[in-house]
């Protein structure tokens, strides 16, 4: 039996599976995703800039210190499996199952599933499905690829207004286009974009797409004016569609130990990342509590807290706090070898 299983891959997950074996848990971290690294790898070139203490840097490298970070103390690690149930037997005794057919029991359950499962809702036209191998994209995970070509966004959201600012330096031209007439998102990206040599395009939407010979890319895109039905025919080397996402919360719905909840998509926490059951825990986007930031930084700190109730509630006579890793001889030998680097 586990000490405690992690349900979730992500930067909150990963932390929590550092810091429970910083208190001497061992651990199983379990994440439908076929890699560790959660809902970063969506935006892997993005500059990172909220974690505290952090230099901005790119997204893919912070993936991979926390990545390390979360296997520091060699958790057991289950990939490609979706958790379906959540089962409390008795106290210090739950039974997580997978897809797979795998029962895994733990003594405590930390849930580090961001807002769930989330999918990129999709272009619902005629065709949209033939040209998501070539340039039909639902994400941005490589600036280059779209170097000195006319690459067309639609969406509004704020993932849409980052995609245009940050292709605007490496595209030929970017054209903006949403179904709305004015832009949402973050006032300051906003005034951003003012800025920039973006094309804005408001009440439009993509009415069809037209392949190429082959009938294997687009080659142009019919758009289509919502408030007066005049079509244009424009050539794109490549369009990005932002419409948002479908998220997948079938886990708390459908588990066995039912948690209360904040709203749909969301955990109530008691002040902080206790549930409304013992010994289940949670941390990141998917727990709401009043002291909560939605940032990766407090993802780290709602981590820490669920470690470290997850240790008192398995041994009730435990420090509330592990060391801090400079007062920590857990580290000594690590340390030795980091500051090799250095010296």
């Amino acid at each position: 039996m586990d000490d405690v299983i992690i349900i979730g891959g992500g930067p909150a997950g990963l932390f929590a599976s550092f810091y429970s074996g910083l208190r001497g848990m061992n651990v199983r971290i379990i994440d439908v995703q076929d890699k560790l690294g959660g809902k970063m790898h969506v935006y892997p070139e993005k500059i990172i800039w909220d974690i505290g203490g952090l230099a901005p840097k790119p997204c893919y490298e912070v993936i991979e210190d926390t990545v390390k970070q979360g296997l520091h103390f060699n958790p057991e690690v289950n990939l490609n499996e979706r958790v379906v149930d959540i089962r409390k037997i008795a106290e210090q005794h739950f039974e997580v199952e997978t897809d797979q057919g795998h029962v895994f029991e733990s003594k405590a359950v930390i849930i580090a599933i961001g807002g769930g499962i989330i999918n990129p809702k999709q272009l619902d036209i005629k065709d949209a499905e033939r040209y998501k191998l070539t340039n039909l994209h639902y994400v941005v995970q490589s600036l280059k690829k779209f170097k000195d070509k006319d690459v067309l966004i639609s969406g509004c959201g704020n993932s849409a207004l980052d995609w245009a600012n940050d292709l605007s330096g490496y595209a030929k031209s970017v054209t903006l286009i949403y179904r709305k007439a004015d832009i949402k998102g973050y006032e300051a990206m906003r005034n951003l974009l003012e800025q920039l040599e973006v094309e804005k395009l408001p009440n439009t939407h993509i009415h069809q797409l037209i392949g190429d010979e082959s009938q294997t890319n687009i080659d142009q895109v019919v758009l289509e004016n919502i408030e007066t039905g005049e079509q244009t025919v424009r050539h794109f080397d490549d369009v990005v569609i932002s419409h948002g996402f479908d998220r997948e919360n079938t886990l708390l719905n459908q588990s066995s130990t039912k948690v209360d909840m904040f709203n749909e998509y969301s955990i109530k926490g008691f002040g902080n990342t206790a549930t409304s059951i013992e010994g289940l825990y949670a941390c990141g986007d998917i727990i709401y509590h009043e002291a909560k930031a939605h940032l990766i930084a407090s993802a780290f700190s709602d981590a820490a807290n669920a470690a470290n109730l997850a240790k008192l509630y398995i041994e009730p006579k435990a420090k509330p706090e592990g060391y801090v890793s400079s007062h920590n001889d857990i580290f000594k030998e690590s340390n030795k070898v980091v500051m090799k680097k250095y010296l």
